[in-house]
């Protein structure tokens, strides 16, 4: 079977157009019902990242932390999100989004064991500098695993040669100085960061933070190899008036992204 990093890649080269990633928060309001929202998304996704939910997740604007929130009351562990990636085996890859304490807790090489043995393909730790990620990349690797960096508008020329030269499966790209779910402005100064980032990236581009619009993922596509949106994602589920109309909206929305992403 392929690797995970193997499974990243021919995710982004087999997809018709621009590759669509959302985002769910697991066990958000509950794992059963986040599970079948994720299949609805998996319908349409070439790659799906599920988050585990976090005390204190400083990359994360509002609407996600409060679904985080809504999963920890509700009892939701790492191992929940784990057995939920675990029955999502078959569909688009999956990546876990998580915070290093979560990593480190139980020990990086028995979460990382946890994280193959669940079929999932990689990792994205925010706040893991790319600087302090060789000895994690290291295990990661090893376990079959892709760890997945960032990169940030405040990115210097000399970091994002950093990331090109360590990246695997795909650059996890930060559309906005900020947390996730601040309004994107895709203009000169964001197409300038998107051509900083091919200098010196080979690896697939993949945007986030801000995307909200088939029109905004339509604008991106000319410049990312994949979008990934999560707050909106979230947004539509807490405007439904039920979990069937949710799933409902976020069929319908998904299929709007996607065919926004086609060339």
């Amino acid at each position: 079977m392929p690797n995970g990093i193997e499974r990243l890649d021919a995710a982004f080269t087999s997809t018709y157009g621009t590759a669509f990633i959302p985002y769910v928060m697991a066990g958000d309001p509950d794992i059963a019902q986040s599970l079948r929202y994720a299949g609805v998304l998996a319908r349409y996704a070439d790659v799906i990242e599920l988050g585990i939910p976090y005390s204190d997740p400083l990359a994360d604007g509002p609407t996600i932390q409060g679904a985080g929130q809504r999963a920890l009351q509700a009892g939701v562990t790492s191992q929940d999100v784990l057995d939920m990636a675990e029955r999502l085996r078959g569909g688009p890859p999956i990546v876990i989004m998580t915070y290093l304490n979560t990593v480190l807790a139980p020990g990086v090489e028995r979460f990382l064991r946890r994280l193959a043995d669940a079929g999932v393909a990689g990792l994205l730790i925010p706040d893991l500098p790319i600087e302090e990620s060789d000895d994690i990349r290291r295990q990661t690797n090893e376990a079959g695993l892709a760890l997945i960096p960032f990169a940030a508008p405040t990115s210097s020329d000399e970091r994002l040669e950093l990331i090109g030269r360590h990246a695997q499966g795909f650059v996890y790209c930060v559309a906005v100085t900020g947390v996730t779910g601040s309004d994107i402005a895709i203009n000169e100064e964001f197409a300038a960061f998107m051509a900083r980032c091919r200098r010196f990236i080979t690896a697939p581009i993949a945007v986030g933070f801000g995307v909200r619009t088939p029109q905004d993922a339509k604008r991106l596509a000319e410049h990312a190899d994949g979008v990934i949106i999560g707050s909106e994602i979230i947004r539509i589920v807490e405007s439904s008036v039920t979990a069937k109309e949710a799933e409902v909206a976020l069929d319908d929305y998904s299929r709007q992204i996607k065919v926004a992403l086609r060339p």
